[in-house]
Order: C-alpha cells, then structure tokens, then sequence
C-alpha cells in the first residue's frame, strides 16, 4: 500500500531531470535516492522509472503513479491550507503574477515584504509582458493594468491610473500647436502594440464630456512600453503612457502633457484572484500590503516630495 510520502517522494522524482537533482531537492544523497525509488517499485512490483538514459523517463506504471502522486499532493496542500486559513494563519506558496515594469518597480518589493514577515509562506513572481492572458487558476494573485478579460474573474482595484498624452519639449517646441484631437493626425505619433488592441484609434473625452476619436498613423511602433517612453524622451512624437510610467518624467519636466483637458480612458491597477485562492489568508494578507503600498500611488507622492515639481 502506497502512503502520501511514497507518493510526495515520487512527486518530487517526476519533477526532477536527475537523481541527483532529486536529491538535492530532497536534502539527501544520490545513493538514499536511488534506494528508496527500489523499496519503491518493490512495494508496488513494477519498474516506474526507466534510469538507461541519462534523463529520468517514466515507465506506463510510473506515468500512473504520478499522476495519482499530482492529485494526492494538491488534496493534501488544499486540506492543510483550509486548516490554516481556519485559525488565520498565512502559509502555503503565494503565486504573483504581474507586468515587467510596474511588478519590477511596485510589486516585487511587496512579495519580499510578504515573505519577510510571514515566515510560514513561500512566494514567486512571474513578471509577464501580457499577465491577463495567463491562467488566473494558476495564481493567487495576477496584477493587470487596464480593463479586466473575462467576466468571471473577481477583480478588485488596487490604484486609479489615469492614461497621459504626453511628448518630449523638443518635439513640441518645433511641431505645430495641438489644439484638439484631431490636430494630432497631422503629427508623429509613437504606438505600443499590445494584444490584438486597436492601438491606432485613439479616444478622449473633452471638457464638456463630448467624445472625439482620432486614428493616428504610427511613425514608430513596439510592443514594448519602455520603448515607446524612451523615442518620446528622445523626441520622436507624441505617445500615450500610465501615469506610474511617466509622472516623474513629467514632474521633473522631461515630458508634457498635451491637451490635458481632454481625457484618455483609465487604465487602473487591477488584482484578478483565481475563484479557489480568493479567500485565502495568504491572499487575503498580500492584498493588504500591496493596497497599503499603493496607497497614495507612489507615483504620486513620489512627485510631490520637495524637487519633484
């Protein structure tokens, strides 16, 4: 009879290339390895793993067992889990995802706060350039910037981010006056192509709320947005970027805004939590310290401390 450490023993096996990586994520020696895969394939009287080559390739048998092994593991994270977040406390493999530059600059130092303070969890970041497009189920906690995807996520606002249409001095000192949007199909626009977005069609909303679109021509184009803030810094054109990616470009005057009466659509600070993690303590403990670290929006503040206007 196979018990639920045969089977965390295998788990390990199956996820590893080697014996020997086995054994170091296990914290013993190739050989103790090695001998207990034998006990292990003498308690169940098959061969599970076939060792001739130089990677572990499972057998018929031992594809069956890790199968089992993946289910067995899950129910028994799941259970523990449960049990903890009955009397509150925060253990477990807390899993982020985020974008690369605002997770680099504003979520990884509150994944390090978490797992300095809680001892018990494990934590890892996916710094992603599309985070809204991976498997919510396989995170705690996927961080996005705009408009959710799917209606069945539950969503919750960490920040407002209004989006800002902004160009270098230089470009704007020797461009004709922009005065409406419709001015601005005459100028260099720089585009970021994300996703199948219309990245083109730019839409604003004026002082007295009336619409205005305007379909821009792109001179250059990425799909990278610090890209796209260094051509603009460089004087190229005029682009649209968040308020976190460019507030300090613009405090400190290496940016302006152009029309600002006329407003883009936001693109807030979302958190999509997966249906099974949304109520776990250490969800729910990670939340708090991330609305706590973007609350006011550093951005924000960082630009109103002395020498920052």
């Amino acid at each position: 009879m196979l018990t639920s450490d045969d089977l965390a023993f295998f788990s390990v096996l199956t996820g590893s290339k080697s014996l020997a990586e086995s054994a170091r994520k296990l914290n013993v020696t190739p050989p103790a390895v090695t001998q207990r895969l034998r006990a292990l394939e003498e308690k169940v009287g098959v061969r599970l793993i076939d060792r001739s080559g130089r990677r572990l390739r499972l057998t018929e048998e031992g594809s069956l067992v890790a199968s089992h092994s993946v289910i067995v593991s899950e129910t028994i994270d799941s259970l523990a889990e449960a049990l903890a977040d009955r009397r509150g406390a925060v253990r477990g493999h807390l899993r982020v995802a985020a974008p690369h530059g605002f997770g680099r600059l504003y979520v990884a130092p509150v994944v390090e706060a978490f797992a300095r303070e809680h001892g018990g969890a494990t934590a890892t970041l996916q710094l992603s350039d599309h985070p809204a497009a991976l498997l919510v189920e396989s995170y705690d906690v996927v961080v996005h910037i705009g408009a959710p995807g799917h209606l069945d996520q539950v969503v919750t606002t960490l920040a407002p981010n209004p989006r800002i249409l902004c160009a270098s001095p230089r470009y704007l000192d020797s461009a004709s006056p922009i005065s409406t949007p419709a001015d601005l199909a005459q100028h260099r626009c720089l585009a970021v192509r994300e996703n199948d977005e219309d990245v083109t069609l730019w839409r604003f909303k004026g002082p007295r709320q009336e619409m205005a679109t305007v379909r821009v021509n792109p001179v250059m184009s990425s799909n990278d947005g610090a890209v796209i803030r260094e051509w603009a810094l460089a004087g190229q054109g005029i682009m649209i970027r968040s308020e976190w990616n460019v507030a300090e470009d613009l405090a400190d005057g290496r940016l302006q805004q152009v029309l600002p009466n006329w407003k883009l659509p936001p693109a807030d600070i979302v958190a999509m939590l997966g249906s099974r993690h949304g109520r776990s303590a250490r969800t729910t403990a990670f939340l708090t310290m991330l609305r706590q670290a973007l609350k006011p929006p550093p951005w924000q503040a960082a630009c109103a401390e002395p020498g920052g206007q």
